[in-house]
């Protein structure tokens, strides 16, 4: 089965890996000139499904759960599982009690707690709730070496590609996001800083609640940390606005003031496709499979999304839209 697949964001990638382990011939058909730019390029990527529960519904918990062992298994030495931590102001302790009611598999941490897990911290928090099953990534390594892998896979690539008019395939699976012809997405706008600093260690991602402006911090190579957090109803695709970067960086700054010396290496916004509910979507139409709506929680969603895609793909009936898990929760509920 020769099998096309549009778009090599996060969802398109997963969804090639997963067709192509199942013998299928696959060719990736990108319109930008190389991998990054898209939203993906731009994600946190947090594999942490307990702490999303605190916003999301129970199927992202479902999906993402086991997201973590799928980035392991495929691209190994990508994932770290050094966990979550989550810490508020004194001031706001509201914060991290209603966090904590709303999500599950965590255990309070102390002050001294805190300075253990994040020497860097010693002092600033009086408590907090560590997450220790959850994981992170850095998304432009594990999409380059995923990437890689399809290719040593026998996967073919076409950058550059008008996808619209390739054609001699049995199937298609759209993997555009927020460039598919569909009328009840909308785009979530996020905004991020890339931080240098060698004044600052973190050991895992670190979540600051405020109750207007939280915060994330995720640490990469050579003291460079991803800085996060905005989601803003719009699909424009221009550059961090005054207003974000201010208060990403007072956040930032909020956890450790060495931030307030560290060098901006990067700003980006990517824009994320949402349905109404939040919730991602494989559907079929025809011959051609849809994936979309993985909101914020692309690298987390994506391999769930791409084994339903998958089964999809080879299952008879796939003129029918799968009943995944989401909707199948709906209507249990």
């Amino acid at each position: 089965m020769r099998v096309l697949v549009k778009g090599a964001g996060v969802a398109g990638l997963t969804v090639a890996f997963e067709l192509a382990t199942r013998g299928a011939a696959v060719t990736v058909a990108e319109t930008r000139h190389s991998l990054g730019g898209n939203a993906s390029w731009f994600a946190g990527g947090m594999l942490a499904p307990w702490c999303e529960r605190e916003s999301a519904e129970q199927p992202v918990f479902d999906l993402g759960r086991n997201a973590a062992d799928w980035w392991d298994a495929v691209t190994p030495g990508q994932v770290t599982r050094t966990g979550t931590l989550v810490v508020t102001a004194p001031r706001d302790v509201g914060e991290l009690e209603r966090f904590a009611s709303r999500t599950s598999g965590h255990r309070r941490v102390d002050e001294n707690t805190i300075a253990l897990l994040e020497p860097d911290l010693a002092g600033r928090f009086r408590s907090g709730l560590l997450f220790p099953d959850e994981a992170h990534l850095d998304p432009r390594r594990a999409i380059t070496a995923l990437h890689d892998k399809l290719a040593a896979m026998g996967v073919e690539f076409r950058f550059e590609a008008d996808a619209p008019t390739v054609s001699g395939f049995d199937r298609q699976i759209d993997c555009t996001g927020m460039a598919a012809v569909d009328d009840r997405l909308r785009g979530v706008r996020g905004e991020m800083l890339i931080l240098h600093t060698p004044d600052v260690s973190l050991s895992r991602p670190v979540r600051l609640l405020h109750p207007r402006f939280p915060l994330y911090v995720v640490p990469r190579t050579d003291h460079r940390f991803m800085i996060g957090a905005t989601m803003i109803e719009s699909q424009s695709t221009g550059p961090v606005t005054a207003r974000s970067m201010m208060e990403l960086l007072g956040a930032a700054y909020a956890l450790h003031p060495a931030f307030g010396e560290a060098g901006i290496i990067e700003t980006g916004a990517g824009v994320r496709p949402a349905f109404p509910d939040n919730l991602p979507r494989v559907e079929a139409h025809g011959s051609t499979v849809v994936i979309n709506g993985l909101y914020r929680h692309g690298f987390l969603l994506a391999p769930a999304m791409a084994r339903q895609a998958a089964e999809l793909v080879f299952n008879q009936d796939g003129t029918k839209e799968l009943a995944h898990e989401t909707d199948r929760q709906r209507r249990s509920d």
